[in-house]
């Protein structure tokens, strides 16, 4: 007779094994998705038959590990995986930050990642700078490096964070920037001061805000203006389109939001189908940089695009994405894919520029309309009037009638 013991091992290994194929099943699906979207954003031949290589590999290494789907990308499993294979680890990474975009995994691995999970402050502050801040995946990386050597000279020195003063941190900062070059120091500088920010602000860990007292070497020289497009080259651009294809059609209208709003490829990417009202023809951005949702009108032209591509060009899909991914399965598209696709599109009209070339030239339109800079800084959701006033660099006319109240 089979006593409970064993029956209980017996449950525990059925399960065990139904959560290793389920992880296996899942991984798969996972490298399908992920291939299929390398090849949707012009990689070369060569680059997605050799990242198919060592994924497949990276397969039979997890299907012998037999470990279920959260311990598969976990710094301990890419290590191991990393000592049976000398190269070919790019493949791999760039799977997790797929993953990671896409919300199945918690977060993303990189070569320069420490091999260590944070404590839990550092791990929330990253989590909540992800979902109040939009920022690149080499964003976040950066943010957790510096986070990590701090908190690794806190616990080398014995200082609690919540007895932390400015002496301590200007001690970590002379040592951690000392191989750095000016910008880079300056980068990582801002990074320890949100964390700074969130411990004061957010948790009333510290007492006072020491954000503030981080300063570095002022430098002094003439700001780089924005890159915009003339009216002729935005005309070539739009004359470029053939609209032949259902990617084309997408793409057009992706161009006319960055151009006639101002849109990031984000911003873009979260539009749902019940962000465009097509009866009064307006936009509702909810998810902005400054946390402020605007409601813009849009523009005949560029409804009509919008139209063009609902009606003739959008499969049908139960993701409320307005911009899905042109093969099956499809998927709401990601900044990637957008900046890429107006990247061709601008390429093909000969114009060697980016998506954020049709946002600068928004907000110069908009700067030679005459709208005030605090007018501009809604419009383009910036959240530091800092980041709007740069644009006053690209016309000096109006840069001095802004600055100097001259009337020219």
């Amino acid at each position: 007779m089979i006593d409970d013991k064993t029956i209980s091992a017996i449950e525990w290994i059925e399960k065990r094994l139904k959560e290793i194929e389920s992880a296996v099943k899942d991984l798969d699906q996972a490298i399908k998705d992920y291939l299929q979207w390398i090849a949707e954003n012009g990689y070369k031949k060569s680059t997605q038959k050799e990242y198919a290589r060592r994924l497949k590999q990276f397969r039979l290494f997890i299907k012998q590990k037999k470990c279920t789907f959260e311990k598969i990308f976990t710094d301990d499993t890419f290590r191991q995986f990393e000592k049976l294979t000398s190269s070919g680890m790019f493949a791999i990474y760039g799977l997790s930050r797929y993953l990671f975009d896409h919300k199945r995994i918690a977060r993303p691995l990189s070569p320069k990642d420490p091999p260590v999970d944070l404590p839990k402050i550092y791990e929330d502050y990253i989590f909540y700078h992800q979902q109040h801040r939009q920022r690149t995946g080499s964003n976040n990386r950066r943010i957790r490096r510096v986070l990590w050597a701090f908190h690794e000279y806190l616990q080398k020195e014995k200082i609690d964070l919540a007895r932390l003063a400015i002496e301590h941190v200007d001690a970590f900062l002379a040592q951690f920037l000392a191989p750095f070059k000016p910008d880079t120091r300056r980068v990582y500088r801002s990074s320890l001061r949100g964390f700074l920010t969130y411990l004061y602000q957010d948790c009333n860990l510290i007492k006072r805000d020491l954000a503030s007292f981080i300063v570095g070497t002022r430098h002094y020289g003439l700001a780089i203006p924005p890159k915009f497009l003339r009216p002729k080259e935005i005309k070539e651009l739009f004359a470029g389109f053939t609209l032949d294809s259902d990617s084309d059609i997408r793409t057009y209208a992706m161009v006319h939001l960055a151009y006639t709003l101002g849109l990031r490829p984000k911003e873009i990417t979260l539009i749902a189908r019940d962000d465009i009202c097509f009866s009064t023809a307006e936009l509702t951005v909810t998810d902005r940089k400054n946390e402020q949702p605007i409601t813009l009108p849009i523009p005949d032209a560029t409804l009509k695009a919008l139209a063009a591509y609902r009606i003739a060009g959008r499969p049908e899909s139960k993701h409320s994405a307005f911009f899905l991914t042109l093969k099956p399965p499809y998927r709401p598209a990601n900044p990637n894919t957008i900046g890429y696709h107006i990247r061709k599109a601008m390429k093909t009209a000969g114009l060697p520029s980016t998506a954020y070339w049709l946002r600068h030239t928004y907000a110069q339109n908009l700067l030679e309309s005459g709208d005030s800079v605090f007018e501009i800084k809604e419009m383009l959701g910036h959240d530091d009037i800092e980041s709007t006033r740069k644009y006053l660099h690209v016309h000096t006319k109006l840069m001095r009638q802004v600055l100097f109240d001259e009337t020219l």
